[in-house]
């Protein structure tokens, strides 16, 4: 079963088709997995092979076109009929260079009548190709295709009171698997094992509901490999005098929460307790700029006249809109709290405050999951802005 009601994806679709008249886009060929999930509910871990959906203004439903073992997947997840519902056989995976999938998407666009049309391509979606693109072209050489990798993005930007609410489940769910991290660090614990306890939590969820996979992996990298904020777990013991990072996102049904926190094992040296301590003032400052009619670069700038106050810089972004998704990140991919980002902020927005410093020889970050309220902001999770220390 879909995770929301027919109506809410009937709405959805409704705003894509508006932006696809928009564009001039009479076909849209969706690919990005987490766009595929929101107009039509399809949710498989199947998005290593070629798979869509396709959006006409002239067929009410969309059409989703998949392998056909995942047949089932679609027959179980999405609120499509049999009518909409079309898979290929194996053999179109087994010779690419000789029987692509694009070709079959190409034959079913075809037999629609769609193949002069002009078409839009998430041409920026991980799971889209320039090999399947090119294929595509060669095959519909009469159709006139566009870059529309943002306008199923765009419409996903504000959430529905039915998003949200899955997004506070994940924000429990991560609480849960930050604090069973922090309880597990301590001198001679393997970092391997303390990853294990997190996915435990993660998986388990509460009481209430479970949790589905995260669209990362949690990343805790500790000691002087702190300073690189990318990197995840290995099988070495914590030591004394050492400094954690961890980040980590709950999820539930592929809507995330993240959360980062610091520990340090022993007593904090003044450098590392007073970055700490400017960090979650600027993360603060950041999420009291949060409100209807700000914008992305207002929110950045609060955090970054915290930081240059006490003659700290930061380059990259410090935040993105969070939501649905799959591998390889949760980011959203839509907006961005960066200096020349001027979107304005609309209640139901949601994004990962990201603040933290990682310097020469360590990193320190604290962040929230928040939504836009009707006059402010709130933060998904509820767990202490501070430096653990064990």
């Amino acid at each position: 079963m879909p995770a929301f009601d027919k109506s809410e994806y009937m709405s959805r679709l409704q705003e894509v088709k508006e932006g696809m008249e928009e564009r001039n886009f009479d076909v849209l060929l969706v690919t990005d997995p987490a766009n595929m999930n929101y107009l039509t509910g399809y949710d498989a871990l199947s998005f290593y092979t070629p798979q869509g959906v396709v959006v006409s203004l002239d067929e009410e439903h969309p059409t989703w076109l998949g392998r056909g073992q995942d047949k089932t997947c679609a027959d179980r997840t999405t609120w499509l009929d049999e009518d909409h519902i079309f898979a290929y056989p194996d053999y179109y995976l087994w010779e690419p260079e000789k029987q692509h999938v694009m070709d079959y998407v190409a034959d079913y666009l075809e037999k629609e009548g769609l193949d002069k049309k002009s078409i839009g391509v998430e041409m920026d979606a991980y799971y889209f190709t320039a090999y399947w693109f090119e294929r595509l072209k060669s095959r519909l050489a009469d159709a006139n295709f566009g870059d529309a990798t943002m306008l199923v993005r765009n419409v996903r930007r504000v959430k529905s009171e039915n998003e949200i609410e899955f997004m506070k489940r994940a924000a429990r769910i991560v609480e849960g698997g930050m604090r069973k991290a922090i309880d597990s660090i301590e001198a001679g614990v393997r970092e391997c094992d303390v990853a294990a306890g997190i996915f435990h939590e993660l998986i388990s969820g509460t009481d209430e509901y479970g949790g589905a996979y995260p669209s990362l992996v949690p990343l805790m990298p500790s000691g002087e490999k702190s300073n690189a904020p990318h990197l995840t777990w290995t099988d070495d013991e914590y030591e004394e005098d050492q400094i954690v990072y961890l980040e980590m996102a709950g999820c539930y049904e592929r809507y995330h929460s993240p959360l980062s926190r610091t520990v340090y094992i022993g007593e904090p040296p003044e450098r590392i307790a007073e970055t700490a301590k400017v960090v979650i003032e600027g993360l603060n400052a950041a999420l009291n700029a949060i409100k209807p009619g700000a914008t992305c670069h207002d929110v950045q700038a609060a955090w970054q006249d915290v930081i240059s106050k006490h003659g700290l810089e930061k380059e990259s972004r410090m935040g993105y809109s969070i939501g649905l998704s799959y591998p390889p990140v949760w980011d959203e991919n839509t907006e961005y709290f960066r200096p020349e980002n001027y979107t304005v902020l609309k209640p139901n927005m949601a994004f990962h405050v990201m603040p933290g410093m990682w310097v020469d020889d360590f990193g320190v970050a604290f962040t929230e999951a928040v939504r836009v309220t009707e006059d402010g902001s709130e933060a998904l999770a509820d767990f202490p802005r501070k430096l653990f220390l064990k």
